[in-house]
C-alpha cells in the first residue's frame, strides 16, 4: 500500500475515579529515537485521516475503532525528513499532521514493536514527557476539551 502524504497523531485517554483524566504516552523503540510521544503514523492509500488514526491506534496499541475518537483542531505541518524522507518527491517538504483523542476503558494496551512501553499519566506529567511540540499542543487541546465536558456534566 502507498504511503499517503499526511501523518496522524492519536492521544489515548481514560477517565478514572474522581473524574481524573489520564493520558497514555508511548516510548519509541531506541533505534527509532527512544523518545516519548502519542501514537503516530501515516495514512495509507486512499484512507482518510480518521481511518488512518483508527488503524494506527489498533496496530500500535490494540485500540479498536469502536472506541470514541475525537478529531482535534490541532494540526501542524511537519517536515518530511522527520517522517518518510522525500517519498513524494523533492518538492514535498512538509505534510499535514492531523490529531485525535481516543477514549479507552481498559488501562492495558497491546503494544506493537514500535514502542517499548507506555505510561498512563496525568496531564502535566504526560506533557513534560512528550518530545514533539505538536504532541504537546494536541494534548493541551484535548485536556481543555475534556475538562470542559466534565465541568458541563457536573453543572448540568
Amino acid at each position: 500500500m502507498n504511503r499517503a502524504p499526511f501523518q496522524v497523531l492519536v492521544l489515548p485517554y481514560r477517565i478514572v475515579r474522581g473524574n481524573r483524566i489520564l493520558y497514555a504516552v508511548f516510548r519509541r523503540e531506541a533505534s527509532t529515537g527512544g523518545y516519548w510521544q502519542g501514537i503516530a503514523g501515516g495514512g495509507e492509500g486512499e484512507e482518510s485521516p480518521c481511518e488512518a488514526a483508527q488503524r494506527e491506534a489498533l496496530e500500535e496499541a490494540g485500540i479498536g475503532p469502536s472506541n470514541p475518537f475525537i478529531k482535534l483542531d490541532s494540526m501542524a505541518m511537519i517536515p518530511v525528513a522527520n517522517v518518510a524522507g522525500f517519498l513524494w518527491g523533492l518538492d514535498v517538504l512538509v505534510i499535514p499532521e492531523y490529531c485525535f483523542g481516543v477514549k479507552v476503558e481498559d488501562r492495558r494496551m497491546k503494544l506493537s514493536q514500535e514502542h517499548t512501553h507506555y505510561r498512563w499519566l496525568q496531564y502535566h506529567s504526560a506533557h513534560a514527557k512528550l518530545h514533539w511540540e505538536t504532541n504537546k499542543t494536541a494534548l493541551w487541546e484535548l485536556d481543555c476539551r475534556l475538562r470542559r465536558r466534565l465541568a458541563a456534566m457536573r453543572s448540568g
